[in-house]
């Protein structure tokens, strides 16, 4: 089930052969991290206090992510007892994160089997989608019991970014981290374009010549003198691998957004 959550559309009807791009987040994690609580904090601005962790749901909102316009679509797993039926977010997600509370050493542990599964996933299917690892509830530092420093150490061995955040805080930090998923996604794509040969022109002098060249003449014909010409060869540029990211932005005039609205859901206390 997919609702509107938090953020209404901008006024006016966009025209249908124009729709947004869409981006695909996948929020995973134990039991108990906060996943329900980071979503509901970046698409109302609220913290949640209580909820229900069997409840699953994909919510939409759009974004204005470095002056382009993004259908931002949020998947809240409930994963039982971590990865389990991985198919319903592996095939669905542009991207994913996987979050653990730096108050529960339990959290943290189980976050490294999420990130085995996505790196097995991304070697079989060859599709790389950019991974988020979370500290979540950075207003607990008291009672940390994962330092961050192992979260760095495990966001490096599989190659994914590291942030800690605090989805009963800081609401411009939660919001970062998922306008960040999308600017990893955009520079993914981006990467994957094709790269079309190029060619460039190189002129070679020919070797000097003393003086002009000069046909015998014969039968009276008139002398023909030899300038000297340079010659010009194409080289084609080998294909790179990878493209320099260049960010562009649009100048589509961006409407005022209304403030946000809020929609409850069974099993959520706002405060």
């Amino acid at each position: 089930m997919s609702s509107m959550f938090g953020k209404p559309r901008a006024s006016g009807e966009r025209p249908p052969q124009s729709p947004l791009p869409e981006c695909n987040v996948a929020i995973l994690g134990c039991r108990g991290a906060g996943k329900s609580a980071l979503t509901v904090k970046f698409l109302t601005k609220r913290f949640i206090s209580e909820y229900d962790p069997n409840l699953e749901d994909t919510y939409s909102s759009e974004e204005l992510v470095d002056q382009q316009p993004v259908l931002l679509k949020v998947m809240d797993t409930a994963d039982q007892d971590g990865p389990g039926n991985c198919e319903r977010y592996l095939c669905w997600a542009s991207a994913f994160l996987v979050v653990y509370s730096i108050d529960d050493r339990k959290s943290f542990e189980g976050c490294q089997r999420y990130l085995e599964v996505l790196a097995l996933h991304a070697r079989g299917c060859q599709r790389h989608c950019p991974v988020l690892l979370l500290g979540n509830k950075l207003d607990m530092e008291e009672y940390r019991q994962v330092p961050s420093a192992e979260g760095m150490s495990l966001a490096s061995r599989f190659g994914c970014l590291f942030h800690e955040v605090s989805a009963c805080q800081d609401f411009a930090r939660v919001q970062h981290v998922f306008h960040e998923a999308v600017r990893e996604v955009r520079r993914q794509a981006e990467w994957n374009l094709p790269m079309r040969p190029l060619f460039i022109s190189e002129e070679r002098p020919c070797p000097p010549v003393a003086t002009p060249m000069a046909l015998p003449t014969h039968h009276s014909l008139a002398t023909c003198t030899f300038n000297t010409l340079s010659t010009v060869n194409y080289k084609e540029i080998p294909s790179v691998a990878q493209a320099k990211l260049v960010t562009v932005k649009s100048s589509r005039a961006q409407s005022k957004r209304k403030a946000p609205t809020l929609t409850l859901l069974k099993g959520f206390k706002i405060f």
